[in-house]
């Protein structure tokens, strides 16, 4: 009787153990991502250097009396009471486009604003593409309206997660060369092979979002000979790619002429989806962030080595 028992307790005991070592193993995983999605170590030491005052590199540059903005422009979309003064005061060599998505009765007249409230941070994007199509500066800069923070921003890829200095070491003959850089190098969201087959780009979206555009795409319901010769000769990267990659979080730099190779009509024809999509403003913006690269020319899956993208873009070698 007690060997039963004990053997009973024994077992009761070793489904406990590994119980807890399965749980503490997957607890010890998702930490460890989340650790370095957030970048956490370097946020950390750069924290403790500029609280003590010994960071070199985190400092902003003073403004000189006379200053003038450059051939390059910050493009952001806001919300009514978010504070996007740091722009102007730290990052007045670039020229800006705020837009308010929310405006209200209150907000003044000369206050840039988006027609409609969807699409996240992309109405903001788009309505500046189109406005300023015909007379765009040679570098634009889309960013989110947050300037730093840990938990706010732990998607800016820089020091402290601080976008003033992102700005500040962007390597602007990189965007030229490159006509588009995500301002994000660390693969983790979006890059990594797990996340590459992506739930939002589904065919039927890809389809609505690029139809009479200079993308052209597949359409299942041709069946005639001329529409079968004329679907075989659309180059391959047209078609609905089944995996989409690249870093999170829809911050990015174009150069215009990069955004020139597409027509206006394919700027209006993206922003017409979002504001006719049953998607509602989260779920529509998400898609836009993940076909930012493609509509500015660049392979579905685009996750570049993050060392090589620290060096290049951001002079971090």
């Amino acid at each position: 009787m007690r060997c039963a028992f004990r053997c009973t307790l024994s077992a009761v005991l070793l489904s406990i153990f590994l119980l807890l070592a399965s749980l503490s193993l997957l607890l010890e995983q998702h930490f460890e991502d989340l650790w370095h999605q957030y970048d956490a170590t370097d946020y950390a030491y750069h924290y403790l250097r500029t609280f003590l005052q010994h960071d070199p590199i985190y400092h902003s540059v003073p403004q000189p009396e006379l200053a003038e903005s450059q051939d390059k422009v910050i493009v952001m979309a806001r919300l009514a009471g978010e504070d996007t003064r740091w722009v102007d005061e730290h990052l007045w060599d670039w020229q800006n486009a705020i837009y308010t998505v929310n405006p209200s009765a209150t907000t003044p007249n000369d206050t840039l604003s988006t027609s409609l409230n969807k699409g996240h941070e992309a109405m903001a994007y788009l309505t500046y593409i189109i406005d300023h199509y015909h007379n765009l500066p040679s570098i634009i800069a889309f960013l989110h309206s947050h300037r730093s923070g840990f938990l706010k921003a732990w998607h800016t890829d820089a020091p402290l997660h601080d976008n003033v200095f992102a700005m500040q070491h962007l390597q602007l003959e990189a965007v030229e060369k490159h006509g588009y850089v995500n301002l994000r190098c660390n693969w983790n969201p979006g890059c990594l092979v797990a996340h590459r087959i992506n739930e939002h780009i589904t065919e039927g979206i890809w389809e609505e979002v690029f139809s009479n555009t200079s993308t052209q795409v597949l359409q299942k319901s041709s069946s005639s000979p001329s529409d079968l010769m004329m679907q075989g000769s659309i180059k391959k990267e047209n078609a609905w790619p089944t995996e989409v990659g690249v870093a999170c979080c829809a911050q990015f730099a174009v150069s215009r002429t990069q955004v020139l190779r597409r027509p206006i009509d394919d700027y209006l024809q993206f922003q017409r989806w979002i504001i006719e999509t049953e998607l509602d403003d989260a779920h529509s913006g998400r898609v836009m962030e993940f076909l930012w690269h493609i509509i500015f020319g660049k392979e579905a899956v685009h996750c570049p080595i993050e060392d090589v993208c620290y060096c290049e873009i951001y002079g971090r070698c």
